[in-house]
């Protein structure tokens, strides 16, 4: 501890930390107390650049719209009929197949337009810590979104059920692939559709966009990342759309079942391959494991690379 001179004045001691030697002789005082940095620092400082853009607003109320305004039109519009031969809450994938763009381009946008303004230089002198950096934006936009899809993915999910829950079982044979989803003649939604239907169609959408956040930090470009994305979710099955003919049978198939939107339309009960039967979770859980690689690869390059 030592106490300084100021024209004629006594300070109060200053601790050793906060000195700092000039070449000149004497020493200066920095009035910003030294902390040690940790995760909730740069957690709250990516907090702050998210809220504070109006790409976020603007994308993720899009998203809202999306979702929640074609799910509704859609269950107005299947209202007057007796049955509709789907899943009671399977409309609402409608809406989120166009609202998951929007996320999409939020997750590519939320680090790749720091590289187009030069202020990823800033925020890594900031936290010199790279892989600090790049888990803080993971977090809260993962948070974010999941949330936000969520919500909008319930809100349809009740208004299907409150506009189409009237659906009665026909008496020709076309329900049999529902077998079970009535009940007292009525359509119902188990639990593990109101399940896959809300937090598992949150869960897929907000993993998509984790995947665009990695994928905008391995190509630094938005319009270049987006495109990947995109590319990503359309093409398999529009490929699979265009294998017509038995020799190309598997082909197609493994294309639709392992394509983005069939893993969405499986949380929904109405896959899109002609042999899977299964509710969406395993798809789910494999868009995990590859966001997860995806995130390791970026990382490992985050660090490599030079801003």
């Amino acid at each position: 501890m030592t106490t300084q001179q100021h024209d004629g004045q006594v300070q109060a001691p200053v601790p050793p930390q906060q000195q700092a030697n000039w070449p000149g002789g004497g020493s200066y005082t920095s009035p910003i107390p030294l902390t040690h940095t940790h995760l909730g620092h740069a957690i709250a400082s990516e907090w702050t650049k998210i809220r504070s853009v109006r790409s976020t607003m603007w994308t993720l109320g899009a998203m809202f719209a999306l979702v929640v305004g074609i799910g509704l039109l859609t269950a107005v519009g299947l209202s007057g009929q007796t049955y509709v031969g789907m899943p009671l809450l399977a409309p609402g994938l409608f809406g989120l197949m166009l609202g998951q763009i929007c996320v999409i381009t939020l997750g590519v946008l939320v680090i790749t337009s720091e590289y187009g303004t030069g202020m990823i230089r800033t925020t890594l002198t900031a936290c010199p810590q790279r892989g600090r950096v790049l888990l803080a934006k993971a977090l809260i936009f993962f948070a974010l979104a999941f949330v936000m899809t969520t919500l909008a993915c319930t809100l349809t999910a009740l208004i299907n059920s409150a506009l189409l829950s009237d659906q009665t079982r026909p008496s020709y044979g076309s329900a049999e692939a529902l077998e079970g989803s009535f009940e007292g003649g009525k359509i119902v939604a188990d639990s593990g559709e109101w399940l896959g239907a809300t937090l598992g169609a949150g869960l897929y959408v907000a993993l998509l966009g984790l995947l665009s956040l990695a994928v905008g930090a391995l190509l630094r470009h938005s319009a270049g990342a987006i495109t990947t994305m995109m590319g990503v979710v359309l093409l398999p099955l529009v490929m699979a759309l265009f294998m017509v003919g038995e020799a190309l049978k598997d082909v197609r198939e493994t294309l639709l079942e392992y394509s983005p939107l069939n893993g969405l339309a499986s949380l929904y009960r109405i896959p899109m391959s002609e042999d899977q039967d299964a509710t969406g979770w395993p798809l789910l859980g494999g868009l995990a494991a590859v966001t997860l690689v995806a995130l390791v690869v970026a990382y490992a390059l985050l660090n490599k690379r030079d801003v």
